[in-house]
């Protein structure tokens, strides 16, 4: 939704706002930007939430979280706007039909570094392939490396 200036954020009032258990839950701990900045991180509310996905997939939620933590907030900021360069990249220069979902998936639960090396794979040996051919390729190739990680591809709504 944030790719396609969909996103309305999780501010009181928008549409995630009111259907999300989590956002909420900043405002009644005293407007914290970040569940890990609360005392009470990680709460139930965490409790086998990476075992369903929404529009997008949780199952690194937590890790995430943590990452943020570890590296600084900035520095977490800054991997998400890479990994939104490397998103926009696939879009623009694999995507067909209904592909983006996987792509967003993909670029959601791989790290940065392997998703540069994969596009740079992809980009080298795909230069004279048609669309389909190049959406393919770089299909299978997220779908192997993420293999080798022991990360699975799919989402966990049944719709994958």
């Amino acid at each position: 939704m944030f790719i396609e200036k969909r996103c309305t954020g999780c501010r009181e009032g928008s549409a995630c706002y009111l259907t999300c258990t989590i956002a909420p839950c900043s405002i009644e701990h005293g407007n914290i930007d970040y569940c890990f900045e609360c005392e009470e991180y990680p709460c139930d509310k965490y409790d086998g939430i990476e075992l369903y996905d929404s529009l997008i997939t949780h199952r690194n939620q937590k890790k995430d979280l943590q990452k943020a933590k570890t590296i600084g907030i900035e520095n977490y900021h800054k991997e998400q706007l890479e990994k939104k360069e490397i998103i926009n990249h696939i879009l623009n220069r694999y995507n067909i039909a209904n592909r983006h979902i996987f792509f967003c998936l993909a670029v959601n639960l791989l790290e940065v570094d392997d998703l540069k090396q994969i596009l740079k794979d992809c980009d080298e040996s795909t230069k004279d392939m048609d669309l389909k051919e190049r959406s393919d390729y770089i299909k299978h190739e997220l779908y192997e490396f993420a293999k080798k990680r022991n990360i699975i591809l799919k989402l966990n709504t049944g719709r994958y």
